[in-house]
């Protein structure tokens, strides 16, 4: 697991207008990502429209992207939910596809109690024989993992990491010293994700990464590298681009990049909306001064 340091890009589940899952863009993506460094993919996440893919379409998406890698690459699927039975169906399914670890977000709008998170967690971490990451991301679940529940956790033998989308980088050190040297620590904050590594993390799972993803493993290298200067530099350049793609809820707006680039059909599912045009010149801007568009 530990070679899965760096830009892990949490991936767009590329769509049709009508809202199919189209098979062709997920394979130029995939290809794009091996070729640009990109160290692992995550599949159906948060920003893989994980919320509107029933369970059939989120194995098969699973199943797809992990055949188009082909090895070449490894793939993390998203597998969380907020029912611990439905959990384990997904996170079972991906090991069956072949999934190279499990993301499991924190249950979402039910609120548990920290005890509560600590039993789900345990629980799909039991039932299924797959690494496993823990994702934390509070202001999309209403409940926050705390770093002591962290660390309890950690203790599970197939619990090995944490992806921590809260911004606070007074974490790090904490999270740090409660899990372990051999505990994986990702970003899940593009904004903060450069300072999230130089203060002892792992790498980024990134929504950035879908839109320039050799740019961010070499930010993400330097920073790994301990070069603060370089990783600082590198990440100043892309600061905007991080600001830009939640101009609206994500994946409204890296949808819509990728679609400007020609790399995917304008496909998304409701509730999600196409992209107000208010905010196009802004992020075509954006495009345009890091040579992604060129007209």
């Amino acid at each position: 697991m530990k070679q899965m340091r760096g830009s892990i890009v949490a991936l767009v589940t590329p769509m049709t207008p009508s809202g199919a899952v189209d098979e062709q863009s997920l394979r130029q993506l995939v290809d794009w990502h091996v070729e640009s460094g990109t160290v692992a993919l995550v599949s159906v996440g948060t920003t893989g429209e994980s919320a509107t893919l029933d369970e059939a379409e989120h194995c098969e998406v699973i199943a797809k992207t992990l055949e188009l890698a082909a090895g070449r690459i490894p793939v993390i699927a998203g597998t969380g939910a907020n029912s611990t039975t439905e959990a384990i169906r997904l996170t079972r399914c991906a090991q069956e596809a072949g999934a190279d670890a499990a993301l499991l977000v924190t249950p979402y709008y039910n609120k548990p109690t920290q005890e509560g998170l600590y039993q789900h967690h345990k629980a799909v971490a039991e039932a299924v024989d797959l690494p496993q990451w823990l994702y934390n991301v509070p202001g999309r679940t209403a409940c926050d993992l705390l770093p002591e529940t962290v660390a309890r956790l950690a203790e599970i033998p197939n619990i090995v990491g944490l992806k921590d989308a809260t911004g606070d980088l007074s974490r790090v050190e904490r999270l740090r010293a409660l899990c372990g040297a051999d505990f994986l620590l990702y970003s899940g904050d593009d904004g903060t994700g450069c300072e999230f590594m130089l203060a002892g993390g792992d790498g980024v799972i990134s929504v950035t990464t879908n839109v320039v993803p050799a740019r961010m493993q070499a930010m993400c290298a330097a920073a790994l590298a301990g070069d603060a200067r370089t990783a600082r530099e590198l990440n100043a350049a892309l600061d905007p681009l991080h600001q830009g793609l939640f101009v609206e809820s994500n994946p409204i707006p890296v949808k819509w990049a990728l679609t400007e680039m020609g790399l995917c059909q304008p496909g998304i599912r409701l509730p999600l909306t196409w992209l107000s045009a208010q905010h196009h010149e802004r992020l075509r801007g954006l495009l345009w001064d890091l040579g992604c568009i060129s007209d």
